[in-house]
């Protein structure tokens, strides 16, 4: 595959993950910089602190659907010469798509924490791998009440269950990709790591 179809394809991903829809729809339906608010995220959790819980939602659909598109339009629009390929073409998508989320050119590369727009790359290279990433943040919740945390350790988890689920269709350099989706999102979690260390963190349904 040459390297202006790689280009092509960090571009087009990074633009279409930097789309700020928590920042448009708060600002256009109420008149208010959603980063000024709550945790200053511009993701469906704190979308929803403005009092909004439909604004919540298409924020979340919207976030996870940009995740999702272009990683599908690698996987089954782009002609390859193997599924390893395919996937491997498809992994680089998914990176570029969540950096864009997590850093916006439109925000000043302030965004957000990366768990929607994962979650729609995630779905689009390796849905059954979702499903136990899933199972696992579920567990976590329902055990701890943490969202956070069900979201970095099911984040983290990925990586692993494609590997041990899929790992023939994806090549290493595909996995190693994957794990920097995961580790992204990680990483915009320093802020709640360290609140979950110090037994600070609010728990779902709880007090803030």
């Amino acid at each position: 595959m040459s390297f202006s179809v790689w280009i092509a394809i960090a571009v087009a991903s990074y633009l279409l993950g930097s789309i700020p829809f928590g920042y448009i729809l708060v600002r256009a339906s109420r008149g208010i910089d959603v980063r000024s608010i709550g945790s200053g995220n511009i993701g469906a959790t704190n979308v929803a602190r403005t009092g909004g819980k439909g604004l919540a939602i298409a924020t979340l659909l919207l976030d996870a659907f940009k995740g999702w598109l272009p990683v599908f339009l690698v996987l089954h629009v782009l002609p390859t010469a193997s599924a390893a390929q395919s996937h491997t073409l498809a992994a680089f998508a998914a990176l570029m798509a969540v950096s864009g989320h997590v850093f916006p050119v439109w925000l000043k590369f302030k965004g957000g924490k990366g768990v929607a727009t994962g979650l729609g790359v995630f779905l689009a290279l390796a849905p059954l791998a979702v499903l136990l990433c899933l199972a696992l943040f579920l567990v976590v919740l329902v055990a701890t009440r943490y969202v956070s945390l069900g979201s970095i350790l099911s984040a983290a988890m990925f990586p692993l269950a494609v590997w041990w689920l899929d790992r023939a269709a994806f090549s290493a350099p595909a996995l190693a990709m994957c794990s920097g989706v995961a580790l992204l999102v990680v990483i915009r979690h320093h802020q709640n790591i360290g609140r979950l260390l110090n037994g600070t963190e609010s728990r779902f349904g709880g007090k803030a």
